[in-house]
């Protein structure tokens, strides 16, 4: 009789990109983070692998247009805000000092610059787009849920005002110098985080903000 045996399914192996093209890959987000933030979403793509260091082959061998480009950049900056959230969340004793952490560390990943590339034509429903946004407006409700449960953080303010007010307060006025600003954003933000502290001393007109409500038109 002779033995019969079973054929193994041939093993896949997983392709992992090396190592210099991840770096290469970081640069250039980080590059067009800062571009971005200086001279909005439609700097040219050339100068972005100029100021990463790489050729532009390299830019269009990751992300073959501009609004996958885009949307990595805003899809970073939420994740890198999501971050901050969690790491305050771990490290804050104090539940309105893990709230302040996040706000200026939110200022300090420049979200103010998301709202025109969010505005651009990309797909803002892209799989990538929607997790990254669900991850931040939920560990952000975290960090404000604590606050308040804690009674220092007033009642009547939403997630997507406070959002809304971070990007407002860390973006400079018109016909300013983009940096110039920034030595003034971290007082600015404080005296906005102090007019969030309870018991609040005025009623808010108005209902809380959600994110949902600033996504529509």
């Amino acid at each position: 009789m002779t033995a019969t045996t079973t054929a193994q399914p041939a093993q896949r192996k997983v392709t992992r990109p090396r190592a210099d093209a991840v770096r290469n890959r970081e640069r250039i987000v980080s590059a067009a983070r800062e571009m971005f933030t200086e001279y909005g979403p439609d700097v040219p793509l050339d100068e972005i692998a100029r100021r990463a260091g790489v050729g532009n082959a390299t830019v269009y061998r990751n992300f073959p247009d501009r609004d996958a480009l885009v949307r990595e950049v805003v899809c970073s900056v939420m994740d890198r805000t999501s971050e901050a959230a969690e790491q305050a969340l771990a490290e804050a004793g104090d539940a309105f000092e893990a709230l302040e952490r996040f706000v200026h560390a939110s200022a300090d990943e420049r979200v103010s610059a998301l709202c025109p590339m969010v505005s651009s034509t990309f797909d803002k429903n892209h799989p990538d787009l929607e997790a990254a946004r669900e991850r931040c407006e939920q560990i952000i409700g975290e960090v404000m849920d604590r606050a308040r449960k804690a009674g220092r953080l007033r009642p009547d303010v939403g997630v997507g005002e406070l959002m809304l007010a971070v990007a407002q307060l860390s973006r400079p006025p018109a016909g300013v110098d983009c940096l110039s600003g920034d030595r003034f954003v971290h007082r600015h933000l404080q005296l906005f985080l102090d007019g969030l502290r309870a018991p609040a001393r005025s009623v808010l007109p108005g209902t809380a903000a959600t994110m949902e409500d600033l996504r529509r038109p």
